[in-house]
């Protein structure tokens, strides 16, 4: 058998293994898949999961425009997985195996609490006592030009300054669906004197719009800094530091019980947080974030148990991710409703605000001595897609992963902002 996979494929890899191999695996699944006898659970959605991410992360990253300038491999496993189900050239139950594992079994918590237990642990302590006395100013900054981008579009476009910034700006800029625009809906439609179901029509596409063109302006800026380098740290937030030194990152073995070491971290700083949510007045992920904060910048853990959580970041980011934007794309992406709500007024003024997030996190991000282009995706992008699943999407489009701590507090911290800024300008312009 060996002999027959050596013959058959020479060299060509898809996956980590030989094309042949994944091929057959893929057969089986997709037939599977196809005639209903597909697994429920996360054997069955992980199986599936896999195959369709590896084929569409390797189509993506081999189409030369999606390639150069709109993220690859990642935006083709997003849109054309949520395609392949939308347009039921896959099961709909196989969709739901997908949409069931992403949504109630957890899949995305563990992966972020992966990605930002390891990063965390991963950073030098200088660098994370620096940037986060920095950062907050830089989320404000991208808010602030967002919004006054978006209300003087809407101003010239005949939407109008109030409806721009509250309808489109807010939205968008507010923390994605559960965190962002159900809370923002409550807290602004009695005083917009609008129903719920009426407000929450009009915020929706914002969201998945403003969500599919950070996508895209994250792969754009990757390719930016590429063509100036100078603009960008490669995944290093701040001019003056560096995350983990590689030499020590790679001074420990990671046998399987040292990656076990980094699951068990991530997983009880996860629980962490879910626990203190019951008694402080935040999101979980913001108080997993701090907490590992706390335990990084006070030296509580051995560091040889902080690399673990490293080294089982890396595990998780080079064989789930293909997997995950798949999830994503099934479980969270409406290309009809995209389609639906489009019009030339309504994508300027979702760009518009955007933009705006891009630029005021970029000038302010450089002034405070960030990447001008890590700047503007983790304070700027992560605060215009939706929460943490947009998060994924755009540090996985940029190739900037390892900055997923920051992406966080954008989407977490920072949607909590926008709640509290939210209820100050309803109050400041609902009668004008």
């Amino acid at each position: 058998m060996n002999a027959l996979v050596s013959k058959l494929a020479p060299g060509r890899q898809v996956g980590g293994m030989p094309w042949i191999m994944f091929a057959l695996m893929a057969a089986c699944i997709l037939f599977a898949s196809i005639e209903g006898s597909l697994p429920a659970g996360m054997v069955g959605a992980l199986a599936l999961m896999f195959i369709l991410g590896t084929a569409l992360n390797t189509l993506g990253d081999r189409l030369p425009v999606v390639r150069t300038y709109l993220g690859g491999g990642a935006i083709v496993s997003i849109f054309g997985a949520a395609a392949l189900f939308e347009y039921q050239l896959l099961p709909a139950s196989s969709g739901k195996i997908i949409s069931d594992f992403m949504q109630s079994g957890g899949f995305m918590g563990f992966y972020i609490a992966s990605l930002v237990t390891g990063s965390v642990f991963g950073m030098s302590t200088d660098l994370l006592k620096k940037a986060a006395l920095r950062y907050i100013p830089v989320i404000i900054a991208s808010v602030a030009f967002a919004l006054l981008f978006v209300g003087i579009a809407g101003m010239l476009m005949g939407y109008g300054f109030k409806a721009a910034v509250f309808l489109i700006g807010l939205p968008i800029m507010g923390g994605g669906m559960g965190a962002g625009a159900v809370p923002l809906v409550e807290i602004m439609s009695g005083p917009m004197h609008t129903s719920a179901a009426d407000l929450m029509s009009k915020m929706v596409p914002a969201l998945a719009m403003g969500n599919a063109i950070a996508i895209v302006t994250a792969g754009l800026l990757h390719r930016l800094g590429q063509r100036y380098p100078g603009l960008t740290g490669n995944g290093q937030l701040m001019r003056s530091a560096t995350f983990a030194p590689a030499d020590e990152t790679e001074s420990v073995k990671a046998d399987p019980q040292f990656l076990g070491v980094g699951l068990f971290l991530s997983a009880s700083m996860f629980v962490l947080g879910a626990v203190l949510s019951k008694f402080i007045p935040m999101h979980s992920y913001a108080l997993m974030i701090l907490c590992i904060a706390l335990i990084k910048v006070l030296g509580l853990i051995p560091r040889r148990y902080e690399l673990a959580a490293a080294h089982w970041f890396q595990f998780v980011v080079v064989n789930f991710t293909p997997a995950l934007l798949v999830g994503i794309g099934v479980a969270y992406t409406n290309i009809d409703e995209l389609i639906s709500t489009f019009s030339l007024t309504y994508l300027v003024l979702v760009f518009v605000t955007v933009i705006g997030a891009v630029v005021g996190s970029a000038l302010i991000g450089y002034l405070l001595g960030f990447h001008a282009i890590e700047a503007s995706i983790t304070a700027g992008l992560c605060m215009a897609n939706m929460g943490g699943t947009g998060d994924v999407a755009v540090l996985a489009t940029s190739r900037r992963m390892t900055l997923m701590p920051f992406a966080q507090i954008s989407s977490r911290i920072g949607g909590a902002m926008m709640l509290v800024l939210a209820t100050m300008l309803i109050q400041l312009f609902a009668g004008g």
